[in-house]
């Protein structure tokens, strides 16, 4: 069932790994023949080739680099900037309402849209502005929102947002305009409440593939009176990619492309404090998790707190779930932070905090 490239996708990451493989151990072989309707394939050949033992060299690990020859896929070729996402929070247009109050307005466009997500693989995506994630929008508590959703894509869609609203605007299929059509719009509105860490997802079914192959996006509600102030404020969206259409992920990935910043450490000043909110809409597996090394932080819940639940350096998130971190670094030096789950990890999900001195 497996093409060469979903075969390659399959590969564990390391060499310790292919060991494993080649002993006959294989993750995938539970898999079921579909997952619903998910029409998500690989494509494409792995770098450098086909046959032999192509695949075995490609996935050969190099110390302090990332898991595939030539590292991951540079931003200009796969069509995402896991780096510039990191800080893209977008405000919206915003205008003043007779009340006083601030209405903010953001044109989202579902589009389908191919990803060059590991080196020669190909991931067919459903996206939100052409990228995954989609844009991270930020607003304040009490703003009236306005999101001018039109589905360019090729199946209906919605889109669904964590928070307080009326059903209406829930973007549930059968309840207000309910799904989308593709060539149709629609304009949810509704006003930012609770204040948090919180997100936005496709609710069309069949709802697994809708939100695997990319339709979701971080929403940031900031206190009304604002939380003390960070020197340093990102957002991480936790995903997944599951290229050979059975019913799990042959990629994990932090905003998008595996293994990024590995390539691309997250650059930050020592004793900085340094906020962010971490998203996980991994599909297909029950919990995602998030670990640093060398430091503790302090974990806030949903973001929906002022003071935090925790001091830690590992949390657990299910699907859906979210919360603020919150860490300084005291001494300058490069950082691993990745998934506190082996297999996620090895297949795409950590990467470096490269610490300047102050």
């Amino acid at each position: 069932m497996l093409s060469g490239a979903a075969a390659f996708a399959a590969l564990p990451t390391f060499s310790v790994l292919q060991a494993q493989a080649s002993s006959g151990h294989d993750r995938h072989s539970g898999h079921g023949a579909g997952n619903g309707g998910s029409t998500t394939s690989g494509t494409g050949a792995a770098a450098g080739g086909g046959g032999g033992g192509t695949d075995q060299a490609v996935m050969t690990n190099h110390a302090g680099h990332a898991g595939f020859a030539g590292g991951s896929v540079v931003p200009e070729r796969a069509g995402i900037d896991p780096t510039a996402i990191l800080r893209d929070f977008d405000r919206g247009r915003t205008s003043t309402l007779p009340d006083g109050r601030t209405l903010r307005e953001w044109d989202i466009v579902a589009v389908d849209k191919d990803f060059e997500i590991a080196p020669g693989i190909t991931f067919p995506g459903w996206s939100y502005n052409g990228r995954i994630p989609g844009p991270t929008l930020w607003a304040r508590e009490g703003d009236a929102l306005r999101i001018h959703f039109t589905n360019a894509g090729s199946h209906p869609h919605t889109i669904h947002f964590h928070g307080i609203h009326r059903a209406s605007m829930d973007g549930t299929p059968g309840i207000g305009a309910g799904s989308i059509a593709p060539g149709q719009s629609f304009t949810y509105e509704f006003d930012a409440t609770p204040f948090g860490t919180h997100l936005y997802h496709c609710h069309q079914s069949p709802l697994a593939p809708h939100i695997a192959k990319g339709l979701y996006g971080g929403f940031i509600i900031e206190p009304k009176e604002g939380r003390p102030p960070a020197d340093d404020e990102m957002v991480m969206v936790m995903n997944g990619y599951n290229t050979d259409g059975g019913d799990d992920n042959e990629f994990y990935s932090v905003n998008g492309i595996p293994f990024h910043f590995m390539d691309f450490p997250v650059e930050v000043k020592q004793t900085a404090l340094v906020r962010i909110h971490l998203i996980n809409v991994l599909e297909y597996d029950p919990i995602n998790s998030f670990h640093v090394h060398g430091n503790f932080f302090h974990y806030y819940p949903t973001g929906t707190m002022l003071t935090p639940s925790e001091y830690t350096d590992t949390i657990s998130q299910v699907q859906g779930q979210r919360g603020i971190v919150e860490i300084r670094f005291p001494y300058p030096g490069k950082y691993m932070f990745h998934a506190h789950k082996t297999e996620f990890a090895e297949l795409g999900w950590m990467g470096f905090f490269e610490v300047s001195a102050s």
